[in-house]
C-alpha cells in the first residue's frame, strides 16, 4: 500500500535502537521538537500557514488545519502526523520537497506524541488526548436529579402547576433567568394543536365540541392516548421521519427514474410507528433487519432506509466499476448510506471525513473510510422476498436447485464449446417462434444509381483464411417509400470468396444469381453453402433494387459461418466500392454487427437446429446429460410459477457481488484514483465507551457488518442514538429541538438550551424500552407544552425566540397537513392506508429520461385524494403547491422544514387547481349539511375548517361574500385564512 502508518511498537524500537547513544529521558521529546522546526514550521509557522496548520505549538498541533488535527496524543498510530512523514506515496508525503525524514525521526515523533504531545510551558497536568472529545454530545448520558418544583408558579394566574418531571426543568430554568410560565391554552386551542400533533389532522367540530364541554380532568389524558392509538400517528410521524431519510419515489440525478417500489419502507415506518416498535428495534432494522430478523416483512422491508436517498442511474447501470465515474457513482452511493445512517439515528456530521479528517470534529478518514466499509457489499436493486415462510423456504430451496442447475450447465457448456452458451443467451432472446424482429434494422447502403444495371460491391475481410461452410445473407427492413422487407436486396448478384483482396485470382464463386432477376426474398435469411476457404468475401450487385425514382443495394448483415457454426465475418473490416455513411442507421460497420430484422420463427429455428447439431457432436453421454440438467431448470422455473409472486421492494442486496464486500481504501484527499491504506468495517472512535473497529472473523458474512453497526447505535453506552432521537421528537412538538441542529450534534451544531432536561429525557427513553408513543405521552401531557403561545413583550425582550420555553411556539402548519386539512373539510379525504403512492402528474419519455409534468394532472381525480404521505415523491421536478408550502426536497436530509410565509403561497392557496376543485366540494358538502341559508353555510364553514363560530364581523363580511360571489368563493376565502394554516 503507498501509504502506511507504521506500526507504533516498530517505532518505539527504532528510538530504542537509534544510535546506541544514551539519552536521558526528555530527549526524545526535544529532539522531535527539533524536527519539527527544522523539516516543517518552515511552510506551517508564523511566517507561512499553508493549510491553516502551525506546527510550533501545542496549540496548533492539537488544534490542526485545513483537514482536521494532525496529532492525537497518546495515539500516534492515529496521528496524521505520523501517516504524512511515514508514507512513500510523494503525493502526500510530508515535507514535499527534500529527503524524507529517517525512520529513526519518524521513531522519536512517535514516541512523542505517544508520551501525550509534551510540550515546555505547557499547563501541568493537561489531558493528554484530543480536546474535542470533551463535547457534551459524546459525554456519556447520566441522567440527572429532577429539581425540586416551584411553588411559586403555582400561584401565578392562569399557570397550572407541574404535571411531570419535564416541567421541573423548564421551570428550574425559567427561575434562574427570572422569568415564568405561561398561562396553560385554552381547550379548543389544545384539541388543535394536539390533533395535528400527533394526527396530522384537524379535529372533527363534535370532537372538539365534546371536548370543551367534558369537565373530567382526564378528559385531555385520555384523548391524547386515543391520538396515540390511532392510524392516523403513524401516518402524521412516519413524514417526519422520511423527511430526515430523503425518502423518494424516484432515483434523482439525471435520467430520475421512478422506482415503483419504493413505497414499502415508507408503509414499513407507519407500521412500525403505530405498533410502538422499540426504538432500538426500529434502528436496527433499518441498518440489518434481513439479518437480525431474516424472513420478517419488517426486516426485509426496513432496509429501505439504506436504499432511501438518491441514486445516479447512469453512473451504476451504464458506467463499469473500473472507470473513474463509475468508482465515484460507487463511492457517492456508500457516501449516502453513510451519511444517512450517521446523520439520522447519531446527529453527527461525517461527510467532510471523505477528504479529510472532520476540521471540527474527531472524526478521522480512518472512521469515515471505516463505515463505507459496513456497506462495501451493498448494492441498490429491487430485493425480492416473502412474508410466509413456507413460500419463502420453498423458494429458496428451489433457488438453491436453480443455481447448482445453471453452474453445471455452465461447465457443460465451457466442456462443449463456448458457442453453446452463444446460442442459448440467442434463444433466450429470440423468444416464441411466433414472433419475429421485422422493424427498421441498421445496415449498409451503397451509393443511390440512377440506372439499375450498375454494379456495387460490398467486401469483407475475415482477418486470415478461413474454412467456410455456409454464407448468410440478412436483408433490410426499411420503411422508406413503403418498401419494408427486402430494402436494397439486390435484384441480380453474386457471392464470392478469394484469399485476394483485389479478386483478380483464385476467386471460389458461392453463388451467381445473374442470368434472370431474383424476387424480393422479405426478411428472410439467405443461406448460400460454401464448403470453400479464403479470407476475402465478396457480394456484389449487379442488378440493383428500386427505390423511388432510382436504385440501391443494401444489406442488413453477413454472415460467415465456420463447420463450428461460428460466424468468422462479426466484427471484420469492411470495404466496398462506395457506401453511404449515415451513423447509426447507415454504414460499412453495421453489415457486421450482429444486428439484422428477424422472420418470424427464423430465429429460434436456426437456433434449435445449431444447438441440437452441437449437443450431437458433444456425445450421447454428454448430451444427455446436458439434456437432464436444462429440464431441472425447466422443472424449477415451473414450480417457481406454481408459488404465490414474491413481494418485490427497492432496497439494497449483496447478491450482485455474491455478499463478497469490495475492498475500501482511505482516499487522499477524496480521490478515488488514490487510493492509500485498506479500511475493515468499523464506525465514529468518539464514542469512548465503545470499540471503533469491528473485530470479525475472517469469513463473516456481509450482513455481520451492518449488524455490528446496529448494536453500536442502540448500544446503552452510546449517547447519540437516545439523544438525537429525544431531541426530534422535542423539536416536532415545540417547532425547535433542545438542540436546535437536529442532525448536527458536533461542535459547530447549537449547544442543548436544556442539557439536563435533554439527557434526562434520553435516559428515560433509552431505560424505559424505548417507547416512542411514552416519550410523546410524556411531552404532550406536560404543563410546558400546554402553555399559551401569545407573546409577552418584556419576555420576549429578553428572549426573543422563546428558547427557554417560557411559552409554546406558534407553527405553521406543514405542506401536507395543509393539503389534508383542506381535504378534511371539503369531506374528500380519502383514509385509505398503504401500497403505491397516488401520482398528481403526467409522465413525457417514460422510458429515457421522465418528465414529471404536474400542469397535465386532474385536480378532479379521486385518486390523488388520499393523504399526503402517501404522494408519490418526484426528486428532480418537485411538486410547485406543496413546494411553494415549504415541503422538503427529497434530495436532501431535511431535519426541520422551512416556515416562511410569503406572497406565493396566498396565491397558490387561492388558485391552485387543488384548492378550487376542493374549495366547490366543500361548498357543496355546506349545502348539503347547512342547507341553502348563506348564514347558516358560513358557520357551517368555519365549524369544519377553524373549530369554531365566526363573530359577527366575520359572519357578515362572509355572507356578504356568498351572496355576491358564490358559496365556493367564500369557501377559497376561508381556507385561505392564517388562522386555517397555523397550528394555533
Amino acid at each position: 500500500m503507498a501509504a502506511r502508518i507504521l506500526p507504533v511498537m516498530v517505532l518505539l524500537a527504532a528510538t530504542a535502537c537509534g544510535d546506541g547513544l544514551a539519552t536521558p529521558p526528555d530527549e526524545p521529546h526535544s529532539r522531535a521538537r527539533a524536527i519539527l522546526a527544522a523539516r516543517c514550521v518552515e511552510c506551517h509557522g508564523a511566517d507561512a500557514v499553508e493549510s491553516n496548520l502551525r506546527l510550533d505549538s501545542r496549540t496548533g498541533l492539537l488544534a490542526g488545519g485545513d483537514f482536521g488535527p494532525v496529532v492525537v496524543p497518546g495515539q500516534s498510530a492515529r496521528s496524521e502526523l505520523i501517516r504524512r512523514v511515514a508514507t512513500t506515496n510523494v503525493e502526500q508525503r510530508m515535507p514535499p520537497d527534500g529527503e524524507r525524514l529517517s525512520a529513526d525521526e519518524v521513531a522519536a515523533l512517535a514516541a512523542w506524541i505517544e508520551t501525550g504531545v509534551p510540550w515546555p510551558g505547557s499547563v501541568a497536568g493537561e489531558a493528554a488526548s484530543d480536546p474535542r472529545l470533551d463535547h457534551w454530545a459524546w459525554r456519556p448520558i447520566v441522567k440527572p436529579p429532577v429539581p425540586d418544583a416551584e411553588a411559586r408558579f403555582a400561584a401565578l394566574p392562569g399557570v397550572e402547576p407541574d404535571r411531570n418531571p419535564i416541567d421541573r426543568f423548564i421551570r428550574a430554568t425559567l427561575a434562574g433567568k427570572q422569568l415564568s410560565p405561561s398561562p396553560t391554552a385554552d381547550r379548543p386551542v389544545l384539541i388543535r394543536r394536539l390533533f395535528f400533533d400527533l394526527t396530522g389532522l384537524p379535529p372533527a367540530p363534535e370532537e372538539l365540541e365534546a371536548f370543551v364541554a367534558d369537565p373530567d380532568p382526564q378528559a385531555y389524558d385520555r384523548l391524547v392516548d386515543r391520538l396515540l392509538a390511532s392510524p392516523r400517528y403513524g401516518e402524521r410521524w412516519a413524514r417526519h421521519w422520511l423527511d430526515v431519510v430523503h425518502y423518494g419515489d424516484t432515483h434523482g440525478y439525471d435520467k430520475d427514474q421512478p422506482r415503483p417500489n419504493a413505497w414499502p419502507y415508507r408503509d414499513y415506518v407507519i407500521r412500525a410507528l403505530n405498533a410502538d416498535k422499540p426504538y432500538g428495534r426500529f434502528v436496527s432494522e433499518q441498518v440489518a433487519g434481513d439479518v437480525l430478523w431474516p424472513g420478517t416483512r419488517d426486516g426485509e422491508e426496513a432496509i429501505g432506509f439504506l436504499a432511501a436517498g438518491p441514486w445516479d442511474l447512469i453512473g451504476h447501470r451504464e458506467v463499469p466499476e473500473t472507470k473513474t465515474d463509475g468508482k465515484i457513482a460507487r463511492h457517492l452511493d456508500r457516501d449516502d448510506m453513510v451519511a444517512n445512517t450517521i446523520g439520522t439515528f447519531a446527529s453527527v456530521t461525517v461527510h467532510c471525513a471523505q477528504c479529510h479528517a472532520h476540521k471540527f470534529d474527531p472524526v478521522t478518514q480512518d472512521d469515515y473510510y471505516a463505515l463505507q466499509a459496513v456497506f462495501a457489499a451493498l448494492d441498490r436493486d429491487d430485493r425480492r422476498y416473502a412474508t410466509d415462510h413456507e413460500v419463502k423456504r420453498r423458494s429458496d430451496a428451489l433457488q438453491a436447485r436453480k443455481a447448482a442447475a445453471e453452474a453445471r450447465r455452465r461447465e457443460l457448456q465451457a466442456a462443449i464449446g463456448p458457442r453453446l452458451a452463444a446460442v442459448e443467451q440467442e434463444l433466450a432472446k429470440a423468444g416464441s417462434a411466433a414472433v419475429g424482429n421485422t422493424g427498421p434494422a441498421y445496415g449498409y447502403h451503397a451509393a443511390i444509381s440512377p440506372v439499375p444495371l450498375a454494379e456495387k460491391w460490398v467486401q469483407i475481410d475475415l482477418g486470415l483464411e478461413r474454412r467456410i461452410r455456409d454464407i448468410v445473407l440478412r436483408p433490410c427492413h426499411d420503411t422508406f417509400n413503403g418498401i419494408g422487407a427486402g430494402f436494397g436486396f439486390p435484384v441480380r448478384y453474386r457471392v464470392e470468396v478469394s484469399n485476394d483482396p483485389a479478386f483478380g485470382s483464385g476467386i471460389a464463386t458461392v453463388a451467381a444469381f445473374e442470368a434472370t432477376d431474383v424476387p424480393n426474398p422479405g426478411v428472410a435469411p439467405q443461406t448460400l453453402p460454401a464448403g470453400t476457404s479464403g479470407r476475402y468475401l465478396r457480394v456484389t450487385a449487379t442488378k440493383l433494387a428500386a427505390r423511388k425514382n432510382d436504385f440501391i443495394f443494401a444489406l442488413a448483415e453477413i454472415e460467415a459461418l465456420t463447420p463450428e457454426g461460428e460466424n468468422a465475418a462479426r466484427g471484420r473490416a469492411v470495404t466496398s466500392l462506395d457506401s453511404i455513411e449515415a451513423a447509426p442507421r447507415w454504414r460499412r460497420a453495421n453489415v457486421v454487427d450482429g444486428e439484422a430484422p428477424r422472420a418470424p420463427g427464423e430465429s429460434r429455428q436456426r437456433l434449435e437446429a445449431e444447438r441440437a447439431d452441437l449437443l450431437t457432436r458433444a456425445g450421447a453421454e454428454r448430451s444427455a446429460e446436458y439434456g437432464r440438467v436444462v429440464a431441472e431448470l425447466e422443472a424449477v422455473e415451473a414450480e417457481q410459477r406454481s408459488l404465490p409472486p414474491l413481494q418485490v421492494a427497492y432496497s439494497v442486496t449483496a447478491a450482485l457481488r455474491g455478499g463478497k464486500p469490495r475492498p475500501i481504501h482511505v482516499l487522499a484527499r477524496g480521490n478515488v484514483n488514490a487510493p492509500t491504506r485498506e479500511m475493515g468495517p468499523g464506525t465514529l472512535g468518539l464514542v469512548a465507551a465503545l470499540p471503533a473497529r469491528f473485530h470479525l472473523p475472517a469469513d463473516h458474512a456481509e450482513g455481520d457488518r451492518r449488524a455490528a453497526l446496529a448494536r453500536w447505535l442502540v448500544d446503552p453506552g452510546n449517547p447519540l442514538t437516545w439523544r438525537s432521537i429525544v431531541n426530534r421528537v422535542w423539536q416536532y412538538h415545540f417547532g425547535r429541538g433542545l438542540v436546535a441542529t437536529p442532525s448536527d450534534f458536533g461542535r459547530m451544531g447549537a449547544a442543548p438550551t436544556h442539557p439536563a432536561l435533554l439527557d434526562w429525557l434520553a435516559a428515560e427513553f433509552r431505560d424505559g424500552g424505548g417507547s416512542l408513543k411514552a416519550l410523546h405521552r410524556l411531552i404532550v401531557t406536560s404543563a410546558t407544552y400546554r402553555q399559551s403561545s401569545a407573546v409577552r413583550p418584556d419576555y420576549a425582550a429578553v428572549d426573543g425566540e422563546a428558547t427557554l420555553l417560557w411559552r409554546q411556539h406558534r407553527r405553521r402548519l406543514e405542506a401536507e397537513a395543509i393539503r389534508d386539512a383542506v381535504l378534511a373539510a371539503a369531506g374528500t379525504l380519502d383514509l385509505t392506508m398503504g401500497g403505491p403512492g397516488w401520482q398528481d402528474f403526467a409522465i413525457e419519455h417514460p422510458q429515457h429520461s421522465p418528465h414529471y409534468r404536474y400542469d397535465l394532472a386532474d385536480p378532479e381525480d379521486r385518486g390523488t385524494w388520499r393523504r399526503g404521505v402517501y404522494r408519490f415523491v418526484v426528486r428532480s421536478q418537485t411538486q410547485p403547491f406543496m413546494t411553494c408550502l415549504d415541503c422538503a426536497d427529497p434530495s436532501m436530509r431535511v431535519e426541520k422544514r422551512n416556515e416562511s410565509i410569503s406572497a406565493p403561497q396566498a396565491l397558490a392557496l387561492l388558485n391552485n387547481g387543488f384548492m378550487l376543485v376542493q374549495s366547490r366540494r366543500f361548498a357543496e358538502r355546506l349545502a348539503r349539511e347547512a342547507g341553502a341559508d348563506p348564514a347558516a353555510q358560513v358557520e357551517q364553514a368555519f365549524r369544519l375548517a377553524l373549530g369554531r363560530s365566526p363573530d359577527a364581523e366575520e359572519r357578515a363580511m362572509l355572507v356578504e361574500l356568498v351572496v355576491a360571489h358564490g358559496l365556493a368563493n367564500a369557501c377559497r376565502t376561508i381556507l385561505n385564512l392564517n388562522e386555517f394554516s397555523f397550528v394555533d
